[in-house]
């Protein structure tokens, strides 16, 4: 049951991870190292189905026993080829970038040419087997698992090696990815070297001890998930810093809902110019969130500036007025508004940023004056 959750926990990152780097990638197809991230991504996607035996037996139903093995270790394959490019392209100039990854993929394209003849020259009753049942005295199958294990260590040291370069060059939140990446890609390259020594002890003849397959087996499972977690953790990094923002700017949003339309209700003119959309999600995306609330800050503030004159008249002060202070008068100041009584022409300071934090200590200050007004009303 455990592991039926955590594959399915990690399907959902996977595909999600897929889903987001296509995505970003559309948007800037130039980039090399996001297009690498979406292939290596793009190959562990494809080659999970495979290594469900659902998926297997579906596989090997349609096109043959032994399609969906091949097809898995030739998706493994790839994927280790790309998250190497990944960190060629990372680590070097565009130029030497290139050359690096065409050299890396001649044994990619010659690995996966002789795994396939090995595959269609192994008798059908073998394809099926798995690894720990495959007869490795029969010749296919020897070279079928030897020559896919030696292609994975040494495209899994290959990617280590720049994976441990480029961490000590990497800033947050990247190098907590790239430690986790270290760390699977250290165990990913133990499992193998002693997988493709295990397929050379049976080839031999010999037996393998059943703790040193299980210890393989088990530093395998847990390096994939991390791996994948590597993989994707800037992004959810990322990804989990722009919710905060889209949540806290909708939080301000309606915070400043009783100042804003106090002060609309006075000045409808100076509302900004608004789109409507007929699409109820539209108001719940991030661009449209973020829009919403620039919009209603800059509309509370151009509101306060218009009334200010009429709010200092109402204080009896021409210091500049803290929110406390402005959301007492500031209804008086709107029926005085619109009474049309005399005020000066220049504007007064009113719930001016404490420090020099910018727009959000702005927006901290007009959100003062909606909460005492909300407090005055109540």
């Amino acid at each position: 049951m455990a592991l039926t959750v955590l594959s399915v926990v990690l399907a959902v990152v996977l595909y999600g991870s897929l889903l987001w780097t296509g995505r970003q990638g559309l948007r800037d197809p130039s980039d090399r190292m996001l297009r690498a991230v979406f292939l290596c991504l793009l190959c562990a996607g494809l080659s999970f189905p495979f290594g469900v035996p659902a998926g297997a037996r579906l596989m090997d139903g349609l096109t043959g026993d032994g399609a969906a093995k091949l097809a898995q270790n030739l998706c493994l394959l790839g994927t280790v080829h790309f998250l190497g490019c990944f960190f060629i392209h990372a680590a070097s100039n565009p130029a030497t970038a290139t050359a690096r990854v065409r050299r890396q993929t001649v044994p990619l394209v010659a690995t996966a040419a002789v795994i396939t003849l090995a595959m269609a020259l192994t008798p059908g009753v073998e394809r099926s087997h798995t690894y720990a049942t495959a007869d490795m005295q029969e010749p296919g199958v020897a070279v079928f698992y030897l020559m896919a294990g030696a292609y994975l260590s040494y495209a899994l040291t290959i990617a280590l090696v720049w994976t441990v370069r480029y961490t000590r060059l990497a800033g947050r939140p990247l190098v907590a990815g790239l430690r986790m990446l270290t760390a699977a890609l250290a165990g990913m390259v133990l499992a193998s070297v002693v997988r493709e020594a295990a397929t050379l002890v049976r080839l031999l003849g010999g037996e393998v001890p059943h703790p040193v397959i299980v210890g393989a087996k088990l530093a395998l499972d847990l390096a994939i998930p991390l791996f994948v977690t590597g993989v994707v953790w800037p992004g959810l990094v990322t990804r989990w810093a722009s919710i905060r923002v889209w949540w806290h700017h909708g939080r301000v949003y309606r915070e400043l809902a009783l100042l804003w339309t106090e002060l609309h209700a006075a000045f409808p003119e100076d509302a900004l110019e608004r789109t409507r959309s007929d699409r109820w999600w539209d108001g719940l995306t991030p661009r449209s969130v973020h829009r919403r609330y620039y919009r209603r800050v800059i509309e509370c503030r151009d509101g306060l500036v218009r009334i200010s004159p009429h709010l200092a008249l109402m204080a009896d002060t021409k210091v500049p007025l803290e929110p406390e202070v402005a959301a007492i008068h500031l209804r008086t100041a709107l029926r005085a508004y619109a009474a049309g009584e005399e005020a000066p022409s220049q504007a007064v300071p009113v719930a001016l940023p404490d420090g020099d934090g910018g727009l959000e200590d702005d927006v901290r200050q007009l959100t003062r004056m909606s909460q005492a007004l909300a407090a005055s009303r109540a």
